[in-house]
């Protein structure tokens, strides 16, 4: 407290610019500020039931107010999202190669096959147990497998979405599709299994072979896994999707209201990730210049497209949540006869594909198995900023990252990549149907530029869009209409800042509000706003 004075002073005293400003000289932010760096991060577990109960019986987080809403944070005066701990810009903002998608975070250092494979804690429970393998040059490994009944299911799932959740730019780990033979295996020193009532006791070979031998074996007697490698840093346990760590000073946004997770909905929506609640993120305490800090991860996507990890997803899945209070009382007053919508579906019965498919899907009804508070607070800007991304995995993207799942089936790859392509196609016709569909704004040679994100996808013919120009009074934050229609820049005699509103024919209350800044010879676009009609009762 000591500091503020000083700080108000500081900030008064800054060069051309007052502290109430809409813009300032280095708007727009692309990166997020240096990290503070972080010294007493707690690790902490979540109970998954606890999780499921809370959100089921009552949502926590905020939510917006009745008749309002409460706009995304975390973002730059753009718009758009700041690289950093949970996000960075990748496929959209830079086009990325067949190969780098195929490689997303890492490609290059799955296990090594040369030596042997040192088992170093196991899980022998479940229907698709595992284990922890430090390989000869000592890199740690999680190995998971496919449900018996269903090989290269789970393995092809978690490679397909882990690969395009990276390119949609989220932290994700290295995985890698492996095929392995038993002899590779040693048991390490002292490794430790927990049996059924949780009671811990040495493990021994016979429990190595023992967890093999529920797993599904080749022809040629290898094992198909999928390897992902260990996250570099300390592992603090999973984040929340309300609130923020107390143990972060750079955790400052409420994460209901990051527009990174709340957007993050039709990620999850486009790949049938429905589980995708705190169970499956995980922070990590990871060194940097400038000090440690916490970096945030997505992970565990062997339950999407289709899969449910262990199993073949159930049929409900991404159509209503486990329990919801009006299907419950459909049912009830039905007697159980209403067929909800996604009981209609028709499915491939291809063992490697599960429960997955494009022709009842629809966007904005998918939900996860429970309430997600960001998820919750999505708004249209939200669902355009990941629309917009998604849609750019053009038809040879998807086939690139879909061949990582490696699928002796050439059905299962066919048949996973159209369905993606269609659910695609699907989320980018309603997500663009809300706010305009108008993006990378640039001035220059006279004219302002866009584009029409839904033509280049070929949603749609191109918008017939108009444009009324402002002077715009940073300070006071106030708009002064100016002669000129168009795409044509108005006279700009001196610095200072415009502001371009553009709209569409047969698009009411849909704008994109642009502002531009113009120092010396230089003229950059700073700030994009959209607005759109809201629906009756939404926020």
């Amino acid at each position: 407290m000591k500091r503020l004075p000083a700080i108000l002073i500081l900030m008064a005293l800054l060069p051309g610019e007052g502290v109430c400003v809409k813009f300032y000289g280095d708007d727009p932010l692309v990166r997020e500020p240096a990290p503070r760096p972080v010294e007493n991060a707690r690790a902490r577990k979540l109970s998954d039931y606890y999780d499921i109960l809370t959100h089921t019986l009552a949502t926590p987080g905020e939510k917006h107010p009745a008749g309002g809403k409460i706009g995304a944070m975390g973002v730059n005066t753009l718009g758009e999202p700041m690289e950093g701990a949970w996000w960075e810009r990748r496929h959209y903002y830079r086009r990325m190669t067949a190969d780098e998608l195929r490689r997303g975070p890492g490609g290059g250092s799955p296990p090594a096959m040369d030596g042997p494979w040192k088992v170093v804690s196991a899980k022998t429970e479940g229907i698709t147990p595992g284990f922890v393998i430090l390989d000869r040059l000592g890199r740690r490994y999680f190995i998971k497998f496919d449900p018996p009944s269903n090989p290269e299911m789970a393995t092809g799932a978690d490679q397909i979405a882990s690969k395009i959740f990276y390119a949609l730019g989220y932290h994700v780990p290295d995985n890698y599709v492996i095929h392995f033979p038993p002899d590779i295996l040693e048991l390490g020193e002292d490794v430790s299994v927990e049996d059924r009532l949780g009671r811990k006791r040495r493990m021994t070979p016979r429990d190595l072979s023992e967890i093999l031998m529920r797993v599904h074996r080749s022809a040629d007697g290898r094992y198909r896994a999928t390897a992902s490698r260990a996250l570099p840093g300390k592992t603090l346990g999973p984040y929340r999707y309300y609130g923020t760590r107390s143990d972060d000073p750079n955790d400052t946004v409420p994460h209901e209201h990051r527009r990174d997770l709340r957007a993050m909905h039709l990620a999850c929506a486009w790949v049938n990730h429905d589980d995708s609640r705190s169970i499956n993120t995980i922070d990590v305490l990871v060194d940097a210049p400038s000090g440690r800090h916490i970096r945030h991860y997505q992970l565990d996507f062997g339950s999407t497209l289709g899969s449910g990890s262990d199993k073949v997803n159930s049929p409900r899945s991404g159509g209503e949540y486990l329990f919801g209070w009006r299907s419950a009382a459909v049912q009830l007053v039905t007697l159980g006869l209403a067929v909800p919508p996604w009981a209609r579906a028709r499915y491939p019965g291809i063992e490697a594909v599960g429960r997955f498919e494009s022709a009842l899907f629809d966007p904005d009804r998918w939900v996860p198995e429970y309430p997600n508070p960001a998820f919750l607070n999505r708004l249209p800007d939200d669902e355009f900023w990941m629309a917009k991304q998604i849609v750019h995995l053009r038809d040879g993207d998807i086939d690139a990252i879909v061949e990582t799942a490696r699928y002796s089936d050439p059905r299962a790859a066919e048949w996973i990549a159209r369905c993606l392509m269609e659910r695609r196609d699907r989320i980018g016709r309603a997500a663009f149907a809300r706010v305009l569909p108008l993006d990378r704004f640039e001035a220059g040679g006279g004219r302002l530029r866009w584009e029409d994100v839904a033509a280049s996808a070929g949603l749609g013919p191109p918008l017939e869009v108009t444009v009324r120009w402002e002077t715009f009074d940073n300070a006071a934050e106030r708009g002064t209409p100016v002669a000129g229609a168009g795409p044509e820049l108005p006279p700009m005699p001196g610095d200072g800042y415009w502001r371009a509103i553009l709209g569409a024919a047969g698009r009411p209350g849909q704008e994109v509000a642009v502002y531009l800044r113009k120092k010396g010879e230089r003229l950059d676009v700073v700030g994009v706003e959209r607005t759109w009609p809201s629906a009756p009762g939404a926020p």
